[in-house]
């Protein structure tokens, strides 16, 4: 698939089959999304990994109860690591490594759909419930929950915003 048809294609997915993902599937797309950009090339965000299904029932409470959490059969947690981005300051703990992470956030999702599964990016969470459940040192911040699977039934598009309301040249 090339990368214009993975971008139409991919679809926030909540509804996921019981098809487990073979394990060497999700260590390449966490490879992959790793080769995302990093400010100072520090890649400063880590990866976790999870296929508890307790674990995932408490991810998904902390996530406002957002049950394909626990439907998918993988959850990847994708975490800012602020000892590795300390190099740049305040800056960077707020911002630089937040951008690192969520740009191996749309490699997962686009990795995802050249392997036919489906994924959703989840934002919405309790941080420090997510770090306590996960017990995750203080320099580590959990930035994004990437439920990933088999997509269960038809993945429907929504709708865009027209380009010409979104683009400004120079100034707004």
């Amino acid at each position: 698939m090339n990368l214009k048809d993975a971008i139409i294609t991919r679809h926030s997915v909540r509804n996921f089959s019981e098809k487990v993902v073979p394990d060497n599937i999700i260590y390449d797309i966490i490879l992959h999304a790793h080769l995302a950009p990093s400010a100072g090339n520090l890649q400063a965000r880590d990866y976790i990994i999870v296929d508890d299904p307790e674990v995932k029932r408490k991810l998904c409470k902390a996530a406002l109860n957002q049950d394909f959490l626990v439907q998918a059969p993988i959850d990847i947690v994708v975490c800012a690591n602020l000892d590795r981005i300390k190099h740049y300051g305040k800056r960077g703990a707020e911002l630089y490594c937040i951008q690192d992470s969520a740009a191996a956030v749309e490699h997962i999702l686009l990795l995802a759909v050249d392997y036919g599964l489906a994924a959703c990016w989840v934002g919405a969470f309790n941080e420090s419930e997510v770090s306590k459940i996960l017990n995750l040192p203080s320099y580590i911040r959990p930035v994004a929950i990437v439920p990933l699977g088999y997509p269960k039934g038809t993945v429907e598009s929504t709708l865009r915003i027209g380009i010409k309301k979104l683009v400004h040249r120079n100034k707004w």
